[in-house]
C-alpha cells in the first residue's frame, strides 16, 4: 500500500513538472490562432489561421530568418570542423596541462550567456573588428564547438585504440584512416552535435545582443516585436517556426546518440 502511494505521488509530481514545462509552450500555440490582434485575453474570442498568411507576408521577417539560418550554417560548420581536431587532440595526445586547457574548452557553455557576450564585445571593440554578421557566427561558435566536442570526445572514448593502429599496419594514410575508419564511427555523433549546435545558435539571443551590429537575427526581431507589438499573434507564429526548427533537430540528435555505446570498433 505505501509503495502504491508513493507511486501515485512520483506520478503526479512528475505530471506536474510537465505541465509546468510545456503549459508556457502551449499557450504560445493557442495564440497564435486567435482573433484578438493586440492582448491575451483568456480564452481567446476565437480562433483563426489568418496570422499565418500575415506572417507570411509580412516583409521584415523574411531578413531575421535568412540570417539566422546563415549563421546558423556557418557557425555549426566551423564547429564541426573545430570541435572534432579538438577532441582528437584531447583524446589521442597526453601533455602538461590537458584537464586545464579541456576546462577552458567547456567554458563557454557553462558560463552564463551575459559573461560570454559581454566578453565577446570586448575583445572585438580591443581588436577593431566591427559589429557585423562575421562576430555573430564568432560567438555563437564559441558555445557550438563545446556541442560538437561534448559528443566528439565521448565517442571517441569509446573506440578502440587498436582500430587506428591496425589501419596504419594495413598500409592506410591519414586521410584514408580518417575516412574509412574515424568517420564511420563518429559519424553520428558528429550529426547529432551539429544538429545541437544548429538548434542553440537558431534561437540564441543574449550573445547575439551583445556581438550583433545593425543586423537582427529572428529571435532578437521576437523580443523587439515583444517590447513594441504591432501584431501579437504574427510573433507567437513566428515562435511556433523557431520552435520548430529547434524541437526536430535536437529530436534527431537524441534518436542518433541514445545507442552511442553500441559503436563499432569499440571493442565489443
Amino acid at each position: 500500500m505505501h509503495s502504491d502511494r508513493a507511486s501515485i505521488g512520483l506520478r503526479l509530481s512528475a505530471t506536474a513538472g510537465l505541465l509546468f514545462l510545456h503549459l508556457p509552450i502551449l499557450v504560445v500555440f493557442l495564440y497564435a490562432f486567435t482573433t484578438e490582434e493586440k492582448s491575451y485575453a483568456f480564452p481567446p474570442p476565437g480562433l483563426t489561421t489568418q496570422w499565418f498568411a500575415v506572417a507570411w507576408n509580412r516583409a521584415d521577417i523574411w531578413p531575421p530568418l535568412y540570417l539566422s539560418l546563415w549563421v546558423a550554417s556557418v557557425s555549426t560548420l566551423l564547429a564541426l570542423i573545430l570541435g572534432t581536431l579538438v577532441s582528437a587532440a584531447m583524446v589521442q595526445s597526453r601533455f602538461f596541462g590537458r584537464d586545464q586547457i579541456s576546462l577552458l574548452i567547456l567554458l563557454p557553455i557553462a558560463l552564463p550567456g551575459v559573461i560570454t557576450g559581454m566578453s565577446l564585445r570586448s575583445a572585438f571593440s580591443i581588436m577593431d573588428i566591427p559589429f557585423s554578421t562575421l562576430t555573430i557566427i564568432l560567438g555563437h561558435a564559441t558555445f557550438c564547438i563545446v556541442i560538437v566536442y561534448n559528443n566528439a570526445v565521448a565517442r571517441f572514448r569509446r573506440l578502440s585504440g587498436g582500430i587506428l593502429e591496425a589501419s596504419a599496419d594495413l598500409g592506410a594514410n591519414s586521410f584514408q584512416t580518417f575516412r574509412h575508419v574515424l568517420l564511420p564511427n563518429l559519424g553520428s555523433a558528429l550529426l547529432a552535435g551539429g544538429m545541437l549546435a544548429f538548434a542553440l545558435s537558431f534561437d540564441e539571443v543574449i550573445v547575439t545582443t551583445f556581438t550583433a551590429g545593425q543586423q537582427s537575427t529572428l529571435p532578437i526581431w521576437m523580443l523587439q516585436e515583444l517590447v513594441r507589438p504591432r501584431e501579437r499573434p504574427v510573433t507567437n507564429v513566428v515562435a511556433i517556426v523557431v520552435f520548430l526548427a529547434t524541437f526536430f533537430p535536437i529530436l534527431i540528435a537524441y534518436y542518433l546518440t541514445r545507442d552511442g555505446a553500441e559503436t563499432a570498433g569499440s571493442g565489443k
